[in-house]
């Protein structure tokens, strides 16, 4: 499935537990389908001491999720919108806004 969002793509989540929130893509695995978004989806880890971490405990951290259960949010706009595909005049393939048909890419 190719993935019309980007990594740092401001993006809303539609569906789950953390239903509402907004945040930045920090990493997308396009082969999985999955995202993971800053303050989204957070998850205590329990870390044992070792040397890249010398101190243990339980650490919170963002877990992945489906990339299916986010929407863009338009920087022009500021609404949650399905993403669409369009050419320029120079042949450049680019993401537009699909509630104000506003180029996303600006490039």
């Amino acid at each position: 499935m190719s993935m019309r969002i980007k990594k740092n793509d401001r993006v809303r989540v539609i569906s789950g537990k953390d239903k509402g929130k907004e945040g930045k893509i920090l990493r997308h695995m396009p082969k999985k389908d999955m995202i993971v978004i800053e303050s989204v989806n957070m998850v205590s880890r329990h870390m044992k001491p070792s040397q890249k971490n010398p101190q243990s405990g339980i650490v919170k951290q963002e877990a992945p999720i489906y990339a299916s259960k986010v929407m863009l949010v338009c920087p022009q706009c500021g609404a949650a919108t399905r993403v669409g595909c369009s050419f320029l005049e120079s042949g450049k393939k680019v993401r537009v806004c699909r509630k104000c048909n506003e180029i996303i890419d600006k490039t």
